[in-house]
């Protein structure tokens, strides 16, 4: 009898083991390497007027993060200065009003510059514009504008000064709405979970499962497995942008590049922070680093060389559930 405890026993340890070590083949979908540019072309609708929205920005003496429809868009802990244009249609899912949400972060000490907290001239100006893609060469029609809040003072001889109205403190956050006509609709996130009512260890399981299974799809260079989980992102992604046949080749090669680049070698996922996104509708899993290359970037990262020169590529995945189901989506 004790044998024969000890034989079970065994085979529960060893069943145990073998369903942790359980590789995930489950295909999503039909999309794959191959088919994916044919695939994705015959599914954009074309438009006399294909509207493109554009999001330009200007920035001094700070860090930034920009938000389209509180997803994030863009973010810079890198330099306190710069500028930069990019086409946001991406995180328009339909008709109607927008909004765009621009975090401020101190730099840090730069040099002999001292940005500890948010200095007289931070500052953010944001520009949204639109244009025709199939007419790029006219000029773009200017939508909305906004610039973060100054305090002016004159003095008695007439002179006016400017500085950030929020001088000296570590953390900014300031929003605008405008509108914006497309002719697509996606209703996706209408009839996703609110995840912000999930219990918070169970939504964080859930969240690294799917992380994890992605690494060992790419680990394991599974090819046809990472583009089957891409269709309802790449479908309505291409849609958004009116991607030509060059735009979806550049995208497949960029999607490629971890399997096609012998010296792409992903990192451990760890150190790792559950984020949501979207109201709430949107989850995703980041890094808690802050050192400046890493900060707010995706979990799932690698690391590869391009000639001489070493590079990371960070694959982050916005993710949703259905209503009525329970299983995670890539939404972007």
């Amino acid at each position: 009898m004790k044998k024969l405890i000890l034989i079970l026993a065994a085979l529960l340890i060893f069943l145990s083991c073998k369903e942790n070590n359980t590789i995930n083949t489950k295909k999503m979908s039909n999309l794959t390497s191959k088919n994916y540019i044919e695939a994705m072309f015959k599914r954009i609708k074309r438009y006399d007027y294909e509207p493109m929205y554009y999001l330009s920005y200007e920035q001094n003496s700070c860090f930034s993060e920009v938000l389209v429809n509180d997803i994030p868009v863009y973010k810079n802990f890198q330099k306190e200065s710069r500028g930069q244009t990019f086409e946001i249609n991406n995180f328009i899912f339909k008709n109607g009003i927008q909004k765009v949400t621009i975090r401020l972060y101190p730099a840090g000490k730069i040099g002999s510059a001292d940005f500890s907290t948010l200095v007289f001239d931070t500052a953010m100006k944001v520009n949204i514009t639109e244009a025709d893609n199939k007419n790029r060469d006219a000029k773009d029609k200017k939508i909305a504008t906004y610039i973060t809040p100054l305090d002016i003072k004159v003095d008695a001889e007439g002179y006016e000064t400017t500085k950030f109205k929020f001088t000296g403190q570590n953390y900014f956050e300031g929003s605008f709405t405008f509108n914006a006509t497309v002719p697509y609709e996606f209703n996706t996130l209408d009839h996703a979970q609110d995840l912000s009512k999930w219990n918070k260890d169970i939504l964080e399981k859930r969240v690294v499962s799917f992380y994890k299974n992605q690494w060992n799809i790419l680990n394991e260079k599974r090819e046809d497995d990472y583009f089957s989980y891409l269709e309802l992102k790449e479908k309505e992604s291409c849609q958004s942008l009116f991607y030509g046949k060059a735009e979806l080749k550049e995208t497949l090669e960029t999607y490629l590049e971890p399997f096609t680049n012998t010296t792409f070698k992903l990192e451990p996922l760890e150190n790792y922070i559950v984020k949501l996104y979207g109201d709430g509708r949107i989850v995703c899993l980041e890094l808690k680093s802050l050192k400046p290359k890493k900060r707010g970037k995706s979990a799932l990262w690698g690391r590869y060389k391009d000639g001489e020169t070493s590079l990371m590529k960070f694959r982050k995945y916005y993710l949703y559930i259905p209503e009525g189901e329970d299983e995670l989506k890539i939404l972007r």
